[in-house]
């Protein structure tokens, strides 16, 4: 008896503790592409590219990876031939995950030509001045501010800062200027720098010189730099961390492999006091100066007044490395979460209507012993909301359509292990026996067979989430998680649980709820 007490109480405490625990934290469960609406993204590789299917399933595993690090819980990344499928739940930031999810990510090293250049315009400056007439023009004056920390590479956001001088006479009215002649007519004609064509990414290799913009966001007005051949690339670094360090604020830490530290000292040595320009698919993401000629810790380590979100997005696809194979978006489409709400809401209203029909039925059936399933299935529908919640805040589990279709059929597994037991009570109580002593010996043997079912269910689920992708997967994950609360519930829950009021002649002898009368044994005692 003292035994049976304490498997019930802790049953109801490892039910109710994690319960408390995510309510009053607000924790619920996250809700899928379906159900909470997002984006779903069909990308393919560009056109004319011939693809093997290997190297289409190591993009899929990177673009998972790079999802993964954004936050966005259980993103769906499946194949359909050659398209790669992305559906992302409840995305925050629409644009950046499309930018991320996509990006080839080429990272390379570039030496840096010379200061910034302004904005790409495609017209020249010209000045013509008249006979007599002088034009001064102050030349501009440019200056570059690099700051160095740490004996590691520090990022010089170069900013050119041009001043300019210009005086006008103008004579008062009713007064008139003069003006002597020199020199004959004079015409100059200056080169804008902003004429200097940025390079296309035809023409974008890693032996050319380029001309690559800046990114945005620096407060560098759209300016480009002129960047020498590559002198290493993405394949050389290992990792890619943000971190957030008082007096620089937010930075990358950078660590390179084996031979990759190696060449990057060899070029620490060659251009010590000169900016490299880390590039990525185009666009200069930083252009730090090399302080050091030698680096003694594979840990280089990049600031430039980055933002928290800009020194995160720059390390995540650092980190996750290019993709195998070019890719294009296909097809970008908001889905809402309208329909999948009705569906729930549909869905859960059926759920619900089923449970109160069997409930009812188990109550007329069994008496007092429906009761008891009653309860089992509030411990169960307890102990389930509590692991999704959690979960799903742990490791992003998301709760799907086809999950909650996963969590209804499994009530009926949960229904029949109580049937099991109380038939097998039935057919101990018939024999003669009285219902004390056919607790333990019917739950000893029912037991046996609510195990059996529920491995078959088990070895289905299991099946079902190794064999199959999508939506399938969270059919067979609840189902499987559900079947195996059912274990924890009978075992802990319900056999306690009977076997308590089994034992009391005023829970048995109680008439027609009584528990004799559920047995269909009204002569039995207790």
């Amino acid at each position: 008896m003292r035994r049976h007490a304490l498997q019930l109480t802790l049953a109801i405490a490892l039910v109710l503790v994690p319960m408390a625990a995510v309510l009053s934290s607000h924790t619920t469960p996250q809700l899928g592409l379906d159900l909470q609406g997002g984006i779903s993204v069909v990308l393919a590789p560009k056109a004319g590219t011939k693809v093997k299917s290997d190297t289409l399933g190591q993009a899929v595993n990177i673009i998972r990876n790079r999802v993964d690090s954004l936050g966005v819980a259980e993103p769906e990344v499946s194949r359909q031939g050659n398209n790669i499928i992305v559906d992302l739940p409840g995305v925050k930031d629409r644009q950046k995950a499309l930018d991320i999810v996509g990006q080839t990510a080429e990272l390379r090293f570039r030496p840096v030509l010379g200061n910034p250049l302004p904005p790409e315009s495609s017209s020249n400056t010209t000045t013509t001045t008249a006979a007599g007439a002088t034009t001064t023009t102050a030349k501009p004056a440019a200056s570059t501010s690099t700051s160095v920390q740490k004996g590691e590479v520090i990022d010089a956001q170069a900013t050119t800062t041009t001043t300019a001088a210009a005086t006008t006479t103008t004579a008062k009215a009713g007064t008139s200027a003069t003006t002597a002649t020199t020199a004959p007519a004079t015409t100059t004609t200056t080169q804008n720098l902003s004429a200097v064509p940025t390079t296309p990414e035809s023409q974008d290799t890693p032996d050319a010189t380029v001309v690559l913009p800046i990114r945005k966001g620096s407060d560098n007005g759209g300016s480009r730099l002129a960047l020498g051949p590559a002198l290493m690339t993405g394949k050389d670094v290992k990792s890619a961390d943000a971190r957030f360090e008082s007096g620089t604020g937010w930075d990358v830490h950078l660590s390179f492999t084996g031979d990759g530290f190696n060449k990057f000292n060899d070029i620490a040595a060659k251009y010590v006091g000169k900016q490299i320009a880390i590039v990525l698919d185009g666009v200069v993401q930083s252009y730090p100066v090399i302080k050091d000629a030698k680096f003694t810790t594979n840990d280089v380590v990049i600031s430039g007044n980055f933002k928290e979100s800009e020194a995160k997005s720059l390390a995540l696809v650092l980190r996750y490395g290019a993709l195998p194979v070019a890719l294009e978006r296909q097809t970008v489409q908001d889905v809402s979460p309208s329909l999948g709400k009705d569906q729930l809401h549909s869905g859960i209203a059926a759920g619900l209507l089923g449970l109160g029909l069997v409930a009812l039925y188990m109550l007329l059936y069994y008496r007092l012993l429906g009761m008891v399933i009653w309860a089992g299935l509030l411990m169960s529908a307890g102990a389930l909301y509590a692991l999704t919640s959690w979960l799903g805040s742990a490791i992003g589990l998301t709760l799907t359509l086809s999950g909650v279709t996963g969590i209804i059929v499994s009530v009926g597994i949960t229904v029949d292990s109580y049937v099991v037991y109380f038939e097998r009570l039935k057919d101990e109580v018939r024999s003669g026996k009285t219902i004390r002593s056919s607790l333990d010996r019917g739950f000893s043997r029912s037991f046996r067979t609510i195990l059996a079912a529920d491995l078959v269910s088990l070895i289905g689920a299991a099946l079902l989430y190794w064999l199959a992708v999508g939506s399938v997967r969270g059919f067979a994950f609840f189902l499987g998680l559900s079947t195996l609360l059912d274990v924890f519930v009978s075992y802990f829950f319900m056999h306690p649980l009977v076997s308590i009021i089994g034992r009391k002649e005023s829970f048995t002898q109680a008439g027609w709820l009584g528990i004799a009368s559920g047995l269909d044994a009204k002569g039995a005692t207790a």
